[in-house]
C-alpha cells in the first residue's frame, strides 16, 4: 500500500486551497432590497447546510476549463436566484434576521487534494470532510467548493445558510443550475415571494408548546456537548429495502419505504441508549409544500423553508416487543399528525406569536431525551446533477455542525439508479455499532462506487 493511499485513509491528506473567487448574478436587480423572512424561515436555526457530490474525471481533462465554466454559468443562474447572492443580516427594527438582495455574490473556493478519489475514506466523514473537501465561510450565504484530485476526480460542495431555504429549495437551485450549465430551459422559475402569511387572529393546537421553542443563535451555538458525534457515510442496498417493506407492510397496509426503514432503526435504536431512559423519540422532517397549497397557488417552485418536524415516541418496552410492522404504524401516525394542511396553518400561527427571534423544535436543542430524526431526499437531484461533464459517482449530504442535540440520518438515492439508497447520518457510538451490526447499513466504500 503506497504512502499516498495510507495518508488518504486517516484522513490526514493534504488540501491546498488555490482560490476564492466572489461571483455576482451576471444581470442584478436594478436597486438593493430586503426579502422579510417567512414564519418557517425563522424555524430553519440559521444552520449551514451542504450537499456534496463527487465525479470521475471530466471529459474535458482541464479542471481550470471546468471551474470557469461553473463560474459564468453560476453567474447567469443567480440571475434567477438572486437572493443567493445576498446577505443574511439582523433588521434593527424587528430584531430578526432578512435577506438583502444586493448582490454582494456568492463565494466560490477552489482546491486541490493530493491524493486520488479511491483513496477517500467515504465512510468517515469526521476524518475526510470537515475543513477540507467542505470549508465554511459564514459571511456568505451561499458558497461552492470546487476540489480536484490527483486522479482527476472532482467534488462539488454546495454550503446554504438555511434561512436561504430547505432541501427542496436547494435542490431546485442545484437542478436549475445544471440545466444553464447545458443551455436548457429553466424548468422551474423560482418563486421568491416568501408567502406563507400568519392567520388573524392567529391560532394553534397547544400541542406545538411541547414541540417548539424559542431560541436565540447562541443557544443553538451553545448547544451542550454530547457523544452524538460520528459522522458516517453509508449504503443500503435496494434488496434490503425492499425486505424491510415487506416487513412492514403486512394486515393490507402499504408502507413507505421510509416508514419501513424508519421501523427497522428505531427498534435498532433503543439497545443503544443509557437505561435511565425509559423512552426514546424519533422524529421526521416534512415538506408541506404539497399540502400548502390547497387553496392557494402551487408552491411546488417555492423558495424557502417550508419544514416541519414529526415526532413518535415510544417507551423502551413497547419498542422491543413491537414487530417492524408495529413499528411502522408508529410511524405513519405520527408523519400523520404533520403532513396536513391544518398543522402547517397552525405551526405559522404559533410562531407569529412568539416572533420576534428563532424557534426550533426542543428536541433539536437536545432537550427531548434520545432522539433520532430521519429526512428523506428522495426527490432531491442525483443523477441529473450534471453540469456538462458527466453525472456524479456519488451525492450526499453533510453539516459541518460540531454540536447538536439529536442524531440525524438524510436518505439520498444512490447514484446508481438501481433502488438502492446513499445514507449520511451523524449518530452516537453505540448506534453506529448496533446498525453496523447487521448488513443492512453497508460502510460507505470504493468498491460501493466502483472506483
Amino acid at each position: 500500500m503506497s504512502n499516498i493511499t495510507k495518508e488518504g485513509e486517516n484522513g490526514n491528506f493534504e488540501v491546498i486551497f488555490s482560490r476564492k473567487t466572489v461571483v455576482k448574478a451576471a444581470n442584478p436587480v436594478p436597486k438593493p432590497f430586503s426579502i422579510r423572512l417567512s414564519n418557517l424561515d425563522l424555524l430553519s436555526g440559521r444552520f449551514p447546510v451542504t450537499y456534496l457530490y463527487f465525479y470521475r474525471r471530466p471529459q474535458v481533462d482541464d479542471f481550470r476549463a471546468v471551474v470557469e465554466a461553473l463560474k459564468t454559468s453560476l453567474a447567469q443562474i443567480l440571475n434567477y436566484y438572486y437572493p443567493f447572492a445576498g446577505q443574511i443580516a439582523e433588521n434593527p427594527k424587528t430584531s430578526e434576521p432578512e435577506i438583502i438582495c444586493d448582490n454582494n455574490g456568492a463565494l466560490f473556493i477552489e482546491a486541490h487534494i493530493n491524493i486520488p478519489l479511491k483513496s477517500v475514506d467515504f465512510y468517515n466523514l469526521n476524518k475526510t470532510i470537515g475543513g477540507k473537501i467542505v470549508s465554511i465561510q459564514p459571511d456568505f450565504p451561499m458558497q461552492v467548493q470546487v476540489t480536484d484530485y490527483t486522479c482527476g476526480g472532482i467534488s462539488i460542495a454546495f454550503t446554504f445558510d438555511h434561512a436561504l431555504g430547505d432541501a427542496s429549495s436547494f435542490g431546485k437551485f442545484i437542478a436549475s443550475w445544471c440545466e444553464i450549465s447545458q443551455n436548457k430551459p429553466l424548468i422551474c422559475l423560482p418563486d421568491h415571494t416568501r408567502s406563507l402569511h400568519a392567520r388573524s387572529p392567529p391560532r394553534y393546537h397547544p400541542s406545538l408548546d411541547q414541540t417548539f421553542i424559542k431560541c436565540t443563535k447562541e443557544d443553538i451555538q451553545n448547544i451542550s456537548m454530547n457523544h452524538i458525534s460520528l459522522k458516517r457515510l453509508y449504503h443500503i442496498n435496494a434488496s434490503s429495502i425492499n425486505m424491510l417493506q415487506r416487513l412492514a407492510s403486512v394486515n393490507g397496509a402499504k408502507r413507505t419505504k421510509i416508514e419501513a426503514f424508519s421501523a427497522y432503526v428505531w427498534k435498532k435504536m433503543i439497545g443503544t441508549i443509557d437505561q435511565s431512559h425509559k423512552k426514546c423519540k424519533m422524529g421526521w422532517l416534512v415538506d408541506g409544500r404539497e399540502r400548502m397549497s390547497r387553496g392557494r397557488n402551487s408552491m411546488s417552485n417555492y423558495i424557502g423553508n417550508v419544514l416541519s418536524l414529526a415526532l413518535g415516541e415510544a417507551s423502551i418496552q413497547e419498542l422491543k416487543e413491537a414487530s417492524i410492522s408495529d413499528i411502522a404504524n408508529m410511524v405513519n401516525e405520527a408523519i400523520s399528525k404533520v403532513n396536513n394542511e391544518v398543522h402547517f396553518s397552525d405551526l405559522i400561527d404559533w410562531i407569529e406569536c412568539h416572533r420576534p427571534g428563532l424557534m426550533i423544535a426542543k428536541a433539536v436543542l437536545g432537550q427531548e431525551g434520545p432522539t433520532l430524526v430521519v429526512s428523506s431526499g428522495r426527490r432531491f437531484p442525483i443523477t441529473e446533477v450534471d453540469f456538462g461533464f458527466g453525472t456524479p459517482l456519488i451525492g450526499t449530504a453533510y453539516t459541518s455542525i460540531e454540536k447538536i442535540g439529536v442524531g440525524y440520518m438524510n436518505q439520498r438515492q444512490s447514484a446508481k439508479g438501481d433502488g438502492s439508497w446513499t445514507v449520511s447520518a451523524i449518530l452516537w457510538p453505540e448506534l453506529a455499532a448496533a446498525l453496523e451490526s447487521d448488513p443492512i447499513f453497508q460502510p460507505m466504500s470504493t468498491s460501493h462506487l466502483q472506483l
